[in-house]
């Protein structure tokens, strides 16, 4: 089963998005080759659920990252090997000679270019596997190397008796007709498969170097991959990834200790604390590098959030509405028996007071029950937490807010308790409003 994450999720944390700026992806996407993107792309929208797998990808990445290796092919050979690798072939070499030879002469009558792809085709193919050739025997020694097992596919490829010719040719040129189509028979019929493993395996590198530089560059970490039945997470130091030089925070959960109950006033971090938090699972489910000083975490079946919420006015839903409705799939989920991460900021802030409280607190005391999910849930109704300290499953959290003065300062520092905090109304007078309104009231009157 593949890790869940639905689309108010990734809206959510901005998980996806190869053009939306400031996305986690965008921030990973450092990739050479159009199919590196497409292997990065495919990795974010499959997250992992086996610990194993997680710790291994995980594994392969750090490796090239503390090697400080790069991609060493050049992605344009790369791009042409894949396009050429991925026309069709003839199975007959006579039929695929004459094929040839009629391009070959309308290039010269016609001035068509299909004779000049398949020399630049084929060209680029030897290139590239010359590079592969070097590669495995510059890593291929190292047994404990965890690219070990793809290196040895490789190396078995392009060790191939049937490419011992790769030595003896030069990098430009044309090839002479007849090598040409002995050429292009072997590698896209005879070797089609092996050749599209090979292709498979550079995408991976290309991601793998992408994915370890970034995470040289921002000093990510990567998270250990725990089973399930250890049942925590534990995220030391953590910020969001996109902010630089933000305020660490450090975060646990288990099953004695599964809901963080987090209070805070706006614009004191709540929701960028959850997002990170967010975001660091949902890397780390890939086996990627997450903005962390140390994490480890049990794997889980999926994360749902509901940080922003819209109406839907096409099915006539009011904010409240779907927030309620957001709220019971969560709810589906988790009483089904799925092992969940939740993210709720501001609960049935859509609706009054009086009602928020009482289903702020039904809620919230509903899902502390389910000690197989963890959950951070925020508020502004800040009495719920107290009539809340009963159960004994959820930490009570706050992010701070100094006053200098009337001005507000945040530490973006989580502590342990519920905040007393109240600052709207400073806010408000600070801003000046109640004077424009009451100067305009006065003017007109």
């Amino acid at each position: 089963m593949s890790f869940i994450a639905d689309r108010q999720t990734l809206e959510d944390l901005k998980i996806a998005g190869k053009f939306r700026p400031g996305s986690i992806f965008s921030l990973f996407n450092r990739v050479r080759t159009a199919g590196g993107e497409r292997l990065l792309e495919a990795m974010f929208n499959n997250p992992l659920s086996d610990p194993v797998e997680i710790n291994k990808r995980a594994g392969i990445i750090r490796y090239f990252q503390e090697k400080g290796l790069g991609f060493p092919f050049d992605p344009g050979a790369v791009e042409e090997m894949g396009n050429y690798l991925a026309g069709a072939a003839e199975g007959n070499l006579v039929a695929a000679g004459l094929g040839h030879l009629r391009k070959l002469v309308l290039g010269y009558v016609l001035k068509d270019g299909q004779y000049a792809m398949l020399q630049n085709g084929i060209r680029s193919t030897i290139a590239v596997l010359t590079v592969f050739r070097d590669l495995y025997r510059q890593f291929g020694q190292y047994s404990d190397n965890p690219y070990f097992e793809q290196i040895m596919m490789a190396r078995k490829i392009v060790e191939d008796k049937r490419l011992g010719w790769l030595g003896s040719e030069s990098a430009g040129g044309s090839l002479p007709f007849f090598r040409l189509i002995r050429y292009d028979h072997l590698l896209r019929h005879t070797l089609r498969k092996e050749l599209g493993l090979l292709m498979s395996t550079l995408y991976e590198l290309d991601v793998s170097t992408a994915v370890g530089q970034v995470a040289a560059a921002l000093g990510f970490t990567y998270a250990k991959a725990l089973s399930r039945e250890r049942n925590l997470v534990y995220a030391e130091r953590l910020t969001h990834p996109s902010l630089a030089g933000a305020v660490a925070n450090t975060l646990s959960f288990s099953r004695e200790s599964n809901m963080i109950f987090l209070t805070g006033a706006n614009m004191a971090g709540k929701s960028t604390l959850m997002k990170s938090f967010g975001i660091a699972l949902y890397l780390a489910h890939m086996g990627f590098p997450v903005a962390a000083e140390k994490m480890e975490f049990s794997v889980k079946d999926g994360i749902y959030s509901s940080i922003n919420v819209p109406d839907n006015l096409t099915l006539g839903y009011s904010h409240f509405y779907s927030e309620v409705i957001r709220v019971k799939k969560v709810a589906e989920e988790v009483s089904s028996g799925k092992e969940l991460i939740v993210i709720f900021d501001e609960l049935f802030k859509g609706t009054n007071v009086k009602d928020a409280y009482d289903a702020t607190l039904a809620v919230t005391e509903a899902f502390s029950a389910y000690r197989n999910c963890f959950f951070i849930i925020s508020t502004h109704i800040i009495e719920v937490g107290e009539v809340l300290r009963r159960n004994g499953g959820i930490r009570f959290c706050y992010l701070a807010t100094m006053m200098e003065g009337v001005t507000p300062r945040y530490t973006y520092r989580l502590e342990e308790g519920i905040t007393a905090d109240r600052q709207g109304m400073i806010i408000i007078e600070n801003e000046g409003i109640l004077e424009l309104l009451f100067a305009e009231d006065e003017g007109q009157g």
